[in-house]
């Protein structure tokens, strides 16, 4: 059986207006994501807020990594 997961999109940063399924920690969305970029590097984004529904999340771009 695999893990419950959520989309995440990303509002800003290099990845704005992508998305990508993340695996559900503890029933929440994960605090925060590292995602490959198109040009090898990793990208950090942050759970935009505490309080959200439904089957996907927003992410805001911290730095890269």
């Amino acid at each position: 059986m695999s893990a419950p997961t959520i989309i995440a999109s990303f509002e800003d940063g290099p990845l704005a207006g992508g998305t990508q399924d993340a695996e559900v920690i503890e029933g929440r969305p994960p605090k925060t994501l590292d995602v490959p970029a198109d040009d090898g590097t990793t990208c950090r984004y942050c759970l935009e807020g505490w309080m959200q529904s439904g089957k996907s999340a927003r992410y805001t771009f911290l730095y890269r990594v």
